[in-house]
């Protein structure tokens, strides 16, 4: 249940930074309101998440799951360039992630 909470988190840390960025410094309503809701709920599924995961791990999960899909949102919609190289960075990222969480659960 924890990795399916840090998980969520991890995907609501992409709809915050992302409403962050569209909320032109807090001028914009909606922006500002899901950036708000979406820290707020992404904050408390990490630190439940974290109850149970190391800090290390939990945090670097999280972190990398709202990068990439920040990155991937904004490569679909163009307002970040796609490369070959970008996206082969991206799979690198999600392989570490991968890999923090498969050495976490070896450790337990």
């Amino acid at each position: 249940m924890p990795w399916i909470v840090l998980s969520l988190s991890g995907v609501l840390e992409a709809v915050w930074a992302t409403a962050l960025g569209k909320s032109a410094g807090f001028t914009k309503l909606v922006p500002t309101l899901v950036f708000g809701a979406g820290i707020i709920a992404s904050m408390a599924g990490l630190a439940f998440a974290l109850r149970e995961i190391p800090i290390g791990t939990g945090y670097a999960v999280w972190v990398g799951i709202g990068a990439t899909l920040t990155v991937v949102y904004a490569m679909v919609t163009g307002t970040e360039s796609l490369s070959i190289l970008k996206i082969v960075l991206l799979l690198g990222l999600i392989g570490c992630v991968i890999g923090l969480k498969l050495v976490s659960d070896a450790g337990h």
